[in-house]
């Protein structure tokens, strides 16, 4: 189990850097969304692929950050978490834990 969500946090690093910068390529086409609050501030899209590769992107209006959770329980114990967001001088930071 380990091993699984350390490969999610190697991906998750590669997928959500992109959200962060200008020019961003067309996004890809992702079969699966949904808002997960009810002011439909924090919105999520994901698929996977035959390899069960999976793809995730969120879309979140926020004042400077975010972050985004996987759990094994669905609890904060033991889960991965992604926190990232844009400094007030406009530079990005990119945290995994």
């Amino acid at each position: 189990m380990a091993v699984l969500f350390s490969r999610i946090k190697g991906m998750l690093f590669l997928l959500f850097l992109p959200c962060f910068c200008s020019g961003q390529p067309t996004p890809p086409l992702l079969r699966f969304a949904i808002f997960l609050d009810p002011s439909n501030m924090v919105y999520l899209r994901w698929d996977h692929d035959e390899q069960e590769v999976m793809l995730f992107e969120l879309q979140v209006h926020t004042n400077g950050w975010v972050a985004f959770g996987f759990s094994p329980h669905g609890e904060l114990p033991g889960s991965d978490i992604v926190i990232g967001g844009v400094f007030p001088n406009g530079s990005i930071y990119f945290s995994v834990s």
